[in-house]
């Protein structure tokens, strides 16, 4: 679904009209909503049983992607895609959790390997199918498809996934801490997609303070919805997740920004775009369950630092990216990239969950995904900012191509200076392995 959108996205900004800002809105209003309610839905999945959590999620993705095929504007469009994030955030706050739950530390870094390799297998579908679809059938046959997975899956779950997880059942869910999260994270988001304004600004300070009252709301509630002591005294968890945090601020937006760019600025098809974006995720889907097993037998993140200076190389060749850059230089970038998101994510992943007690499992898992999805609204955030100063709230069109290439020189630098600051973060995180076994 994310991976495809974003092919589909020039095809939806010119049936609606649509400036670059606006457009971004439909990639990143999914990730706003999933990112605010991870978190409450990892401690609920924690509470009333993760396989619940995971199913109804998958309902609300499946129903979602089926508004969204029907959408009439690019705002009903934007709304639906909401909709969708909470889905998807229902999803990705528990299945992580659930493959910790049933692996032993031994098969554990394994197992994750082979989630995100799943995971990268279809971001690697998308953008080939995405860009297939939407020449032949149109942007909205992206979204039927996902109808037709989503039931798939649904029967699936209902049928194979058998057994129930939730080692807090009996806790209360801190509503309240919720409702602040989410709201402070909606107030940030805003924020830059109003930036270089006073409002934009005003906007972000209050949303940062309301996650600090969060902070200090979730210190003082006997069933917080996030366990704050998890970041105060496990420096493990705390810099794995901090690192998850700038790698994914570095790269989500590398591919929205190329395909904008191999469509507008290169004049290609969106089934041709689809096909060279389709390396990066097919090279990290490949190499995943390999670097998640190496992490079984090596310091995970010793593999997971490694990965994360690769990306560094990567973002830096593309940096130099101009009209005249060819199809090889920038396979030659996203591969490399792919190397490096492979070393480093389910590595990461392991270093996370296993560094916290079976209870928090679900928290871990949502804290991370978090930590991905802010990362991720981040980098879109950081990609609307530099649109906003160079080209404005217009339509991209060959008079604005000089201006739009800059800013995609300007956002890859500022990428891979975050990404930089990731090594020593990742770097940062205390050993977690000792004598071939997982320790606090």
């Amino acid at each position: 679904m994310g991976s495809s959108v974003n092919v589909a996205l020039p095809a939806i900004g010119g049936e609606f009209a649509m400036d670059a800002v606006s457009l971004s809105w439909v990639a990143t209003s999914y990730l706003l909503t999933a990112t605010m309610f991870l978190l409450p839905f990892g401690r609920a999945a924690d509470i009333y049983g993760r396989r619940k959590i995971f199913t109804w999620g998958v309902v609300v993705y499946t129903v979602s992607s089926a508004l969204s095929a029907a959408s009439t504007s690019g705002w009903t469009l934007i709304a639906f895609r909401f909709a969708q994030g909470v889905g998807g955030a229902m999803i990705f706050g528990t299945a992580v959790a659930i493959l910790t739950s049933v692996y032993s530390v031994g098969e554990r870094g394994k197992a994750l390997g082979i989630n995100v390799s799943a995971v990268y297998l279809g971001l690697s579908l998308g953008p080939f199918l995405g860009g297939l679809l939407t020449q032949r059938f149109g942007w909205r046959s992206i979204f039927l498809v996902n109808v037709f997975l989503g039931t798939v899956t649904i029967i699936y779950t209902l049928r194979g996934l058998k057994g129930e997880w939730a080692e807090a059942k009996g806790e209360r869910l801190d509503v309240v801490g919720s409702m602040i999260f989410g709201l402070a994270l909606a107030l940030v988001m805003y924020g830059f997609s109003l930036l270089p304004t006073e409002a934009g600004a005003c906007l972000i300070l209050t949303g940062l303070a309301g996650l600090l009252v969060f902070t200090i709301w979730e210190s003082s509630v006997d069933s917080p919805v996030l366990n704050v002591n998890l970041l105060r005294s496990n420096a493990t968890f705390t810099f794995s997740n901090l690192a998850a945090l700038i790698n994914y601020s570095a790269t989500y937006a590398v591919s929205f920004l190329l395909s904008l760019y191999l469509q507008y600025v290169k004049g290609m098809t969106p089934e041709t775009t689809g096909l060279i974006l389709v390396s990066q995720p097919a090279v990290q889907a490949t190499l995943s369950p390999f670097a998640g097993k190496l992490s079984d037998q090596l310091e995970p993140g010793l593999v997971a630092s490694t990965g994360m200076a690769v990306t560094v190389v990567g973002l830096i060749l593309l940096t130099f990216i101009s009209e005249g850059t060819t199809v090889k230089y920038i396979l030659a970038s996203l591969i490399l990239l792919g190397i490096s998101f492979a070393l480093f994510s389910s590595p990461n992943t392991n270093a996370v969950m296993g560094s916290v007690e079976k209870k928090f499992y679900g928290v871990a898992s949502a804290i991370l995904g978090t930590m991905r999805l802010i990362g991720q609204m981040l980098s879109m955030g950081i990609a609307m900012l530099i649109f906003t100063i160079y080209i404005g709230r217009t339509q991209i069109t060959p008079q604005e191509y000089p201006m739009f290439l800059t800013s995609v020189k300007t956002s890859f630098t500022i990428f891979a200076t975050l990404c930089v600051g990731g090594v020593f973060a990742s770097l940062a995180r205390r050993k977690i392995r000792k004598h071939g076994n997982l320790t606090q």
